[in-house]
């Protein structure tokens, strides 16, 4: 009986092979010290920057730290449970999160556990958490808006699909209220929005999903919440998992929205950390790095370009602010990141101006861009009346005798402020935003008592909608305001002011 060489050799190696791709050998590690959701971690020796661990009692974490003799590492989870001397293995896997429609409609932690009592999200898809950019040749310019049905913003601090919005300002002047709005907005407009609550309490972020569910918003929203309570790695990596589920579907060619509500709360958390794992302080105690933080975020938002697919990553960071003091660390690095801020100022909020937004500050550097032709035309001149009408009003305040001319523009500007007040979670249609503001700014309201001038538009409304609905349905599909569309809008005026509303 003859030996084949050659066949025990091929079967040998094939064995050979098996058993080498069966085998897993996993680095171990110890833990050395552990408290305040981080720990120190002996051994591990090619772990690297980033790599996701496992501890003993199945919790996972993060390498941050790469030192001599240890590692420092942050625990996503309950930092209680685990104990100096437990082990440590390290996985080879970078930090990531299950995506895909599964995650539409959940409220869930930033590792994609449930919180709504609903069942577990199937991780049969995964994104890294962490990742590059897309690179300027994988972008177009921002062309398309984004409506968020709020007069004053649509009309002069236009926000389109691509584009990186900052809402600033202090505590309890409307930041949040003006994110929610513009996610009830987009009901049926095929926006996939991504609301991540960074530090909030829980009640408060009940409430936000509540009044999402009330509204059909929950349809197309995702909320990821790293709350109060959560230990400062889950806060950390939260705005990340909001941004990984966003971005799964801007790469398949799909618009999506996100929402940050606070960067300010992420950045002390990171602070946090960095500081127990002795990174150096810098200014306002924050490590060098905080900037990167918050630019490799915001960068992934984006307009990708029409060769893959022209999805969009829009993202409204909210920032919250000491006293009005723009200038500290955090507000001025997330200012130059953005593509503009929405201002919203307390005096204002005090006064009664709700959304309280500051026009002057204020400013969208897409501008026009991602406004509708309608829209760009009638607000045009908007932003300098207001900001002519502030400085007449201060002017006014001195008590001189004023001309007429000037009294005019001083009423036409309260009149113009009045109109762009706006309830909560009541979001309205651009064509509804254009012909109102078409009316304010060609003098259709000059008569009008400033104390009438909410009746005034809700009226207008239901007259358009009920004898001119023609002229709605026109500028939506138009999306510009031709002289047989504003031949219209002006007689519906004419007939408006002479028929229901009189005097």
């Amino acid at each position: 009986m003859s030996i084949n060489v050659a066949e025990i050799t091929s079967i040998l190696k094939q064995e050979i092979a098996n058993f080498q791709s069966s085998a897993s050998v996993s680095e171990v590690g110890t833990v050395i010290e552990v408290g305040d959701g981080i720990a120190r971690v002996y051994g591990l020796r090619n772990a690297m920057a980033g790599e996701l661990l496992e501890f003993a009692n199945g919790t996972m974490g993060q390498v941050f730290n790469l030192e001599e003799e240890s590692i420092g590492a942050v625990i996503f989870g309950d930092y209680l449970k685990i104990k100096e001397g437990d082990t440590v293995k390290s996985t080879g896997r970078l930090l990531e999160v299950a995506v895909g429609d599964a995650v539409i409609g959940r409220v869930v932690n930033p590792l994609g556990v449930p919180m709504d009592g609903g069942p577990a999200i199937p991780s049969t898809e995964t994104r890294k958490m962490d990742i590059v950019a897309p690179g300027i040749a994988e972008r177009q310019p921002v062309h398309e808006p984004l409506q968020t049905g709020i007069k004053a913003i649509d009309s002069m601090i236009p926000i389109g699909r691509g584009q990186r919005e900052l809402i600033i300002g202090d505590r309890k002047t409307g930041k949040t209220a003006i994110a929610i709005d513009t996610i009830i907005n987009q009901k049926g407009k095929g926006v996939k929005c991504f609301y991540v609550a960074i530090g909030q309490k829980e009640s408060t972020v009940a409430g936000i999903v509540e009044v999402l569910r009330a509204n059909g918003a929950m349809d197309y929203t995702t909320v990821v919440v790293a709350s109060a309570s959560d230990p400062a790695p889950m806060q950390y990596i939260a705005a990340y998992a909001g941004t990984t589920m966003a971005e799964y579907f801007m790469w398949k060619g799909e618009h999506t929205l996100c929402v940050y509500d606070d960067l300010t709360k992420q950045a002390a958390a990171y602070r946090q950390l960095s500081l127990l794992l002795r990174r150096p302080p810098g200014r306002e105690a924050f490590p060098g790095d905080v900037f990167y933080l918050h630019s490799r975020l915001l960068e992934r938002s984006c307009k990708l370009s029409k060769e893959l697919g022209g999805g969009s990553l829009t993202a409204l960071p909210i920032i919250e602010t000491q006293e009005g003091e723009v200038s500290a660390y955090i507000p001025t690095n997330v200012i130059s990141i953005t593509d503009g801020q929405i201002y919203l100022e307390p005096d204002l909020f005090f006064a009664g101006v709700r959304p309280a937004v500051n026009v002057g500050i204020s400013v969208s550097r897409v501008g026009g861009n991602a406004q509708t032709k309608a829209m760009k035309k009638i607000a045009g001149g908007l932003k300098l009346d207001l900001a002519a009408y502030r400085e007449l009003e201060a002017f006014a305040q001195l008590g001189t005798d004023l001309d007429k001319a000037t009294q005019r523009q001083l009423d036409r500007g309260a009149r113009l402020v009045e109109l762009l007040k706006q309830p909560q979670f009541k979001p309205l249609p651009v064509e509804q935003e254009v012909m109102v503001i078409y009316a304010g700014t060609q003098g259709h309201l000059d008569e009008v008592p400033v104390s009438r001038i909410a009746e005034w538009q809700d009226k207008f409304l239901q007259f358009m909608e009920a004898s001119h609905s023609g002229v709605r349905a026109s500028l939506e599909a138009q999306k510009a305001l031709t002289p047989e569309i504003e031949e219209s809008l002006k007689k519906a005026l004419g007939e408006f002011k002479a028929s229901v509303w009189k005097k």
